[in-house]
């Protein structure tokens, strides 16, 4: 009898109690479907909520495995397109397949060609395989009219150099795309917007000077770029194309003029599947630009003087900026050094003197901050 009375008593035995569920209530008679294995019974009824997480969980990972397959299939659709171009262009085409990087950004790269040191295929496709992130990007672009829930494709060519190489930055974007090239590309700052009727209704040119743009856009010889940039058979996927020898992103540091790469980039919408192949005469008419660049520029004087000197200006800004930074560190340093050193110092007075130098720094503070006020009145 004591025994029982102690277990009862036991705080440990009571906080069982309190967490312990209470067993399901089916009734005095249950007459639904039950299935029974020796001492196990099953009754599904009673698991109504856990079977409808079970049906949602599983259809997460239906989706999960669905969209991650149409992403694959689509970047891979694309790009064996245009494998065959690739493989006409480079020594060194990639013809393992597709590189992922997750499972809706993809990229391929080639190498080994004349006036090209490489490119990169990027994919950047819809996160299909996401269902809430999917979900998202949806409503935000029912919100956002401006916004663009898209599959995309960017070929970056980055550009072999020689002394006839001019560095400069220009566009042709879509205009529909327009503040969103802006608002992600650092090197498009150099440029001012305008329409051209060089390159016809539906695009605009950013360029640094008008002398750039003419002479890219000029029909001479068998290539006309604007020709190619208006084809119907394709137009409706291109992005953009720019021509840039300044990085996307703002430098923390000035880029020697040697070490400076030249980039040539092409921005598509990915074209559904059945249409893959639409855009290989586009990708293969870059080609040509790329190989007939430097001999189509025939830039005026007074312009390669400008896009020298802008140049120089924006390094002689940035190597002021890490100075001043420098600078600014080291006098941070000295003070923080000075302070530590007085500190040692108070902490070796007695404990007298010790608050006679912190009212001494009080109102030293206070006189300070006085004749801020007088100043600012």
């Amino acid at each position: 009898m004591a025994s029982s009375l102690s277990l009862n008593n036991n705080p440990l035995t009571a906080l069982f109690k309190v967490i312990t569920p209470p067993p399901p209530f089916t009734g005095y008679e249950y007459d639904g479907l039950e299935y029974r294995w020796r001492m196990f019974v099953f009754r599904p009824s009673l698991f109504k909520t856990e079977s409808f997480l079970l049906a949602g969980i599983l259809f997460y990972v239906l989706i999960f495995f669905v969209g991650k397959s149409k992403n694959v299939k689509r970047a891979s659709t694309w790009l064996n397109a245009h494998m065959a171009l690739y493989e006409s262009q480079f020594s060194k085409p990639t013809t393992s397949g597709l590189i992922n990087d997750g499972f809706a950004d993809f990229f391929n790269y080639s190498t080994g060609r004349r006036n090209v040191l490489s490119l990169h295929t990027v994919f950047a496709l819809v996160p299909r395989q996401d269902l809430v992130t999917s979900l998202y990007r949806f409503f935000y672009g029912q919100y956002d009219f401006l916004y663009k829930n898209e599959d995309s494709v960017e070929l970056d060519f980055t550009l072999a150099s020689n002394p006839n190489s001019q560095h400069f930055v220009w566009g042709i974007v879509a205009k529909e795309y327009l503040s969103k090239v802006k608002e992600n590309r650092w090197d498009l700052t150099f440029t001012r917007t305008t329409e051209s009727p060089l390159i016809g209704d539906g695009y605009c040119v950013m360029s640094e000077f008008a002398d750039v743009s003419e002479n890219l856009l000029k029909a001479e010889g068998p290539f006309n770029l604007s020709k190619t940039l208006n084809n119907p058979e394709y137009k409706q996927y291109i992005k953009s194309l720019t021509i840039t020898d300044q990085p996307r992103e703002a430098p923390t540091m000035p880029i020697p003029s040697e070490k400076r790469e030249r980039h040539l980039i092409l921005s598509l919408r990915l074209p559904p599947g059945s249409n893959a192949a639409a855009t290989v005469p586009l990708v293969k008419a870059i080609f040509t630009l790329v190989d007939t660049l430097d001999a189509k520029l025939n830039l005026r004087p007074e312009t390669k003087s400008k896009l020298r000197k802008a140049r120089e200006e924006l390094d002689e800004k940035m190597r002021k900026e890490l100075e001043a930074e420098k600078k600014e560190e080291i006098e941070s340093d000295k003070l923080a050094a000075k302070r530590k050193a007085e500190e040692e110092r108070i902490s070796k007075l007695s404990a007298a003197e010790q608050r006679k130098a912190l009212d001494r720094d009080k109102k030293r503070a206070m006189r300070k901050s006085q004749n801020k006020v007088t100043k600012k009145a």
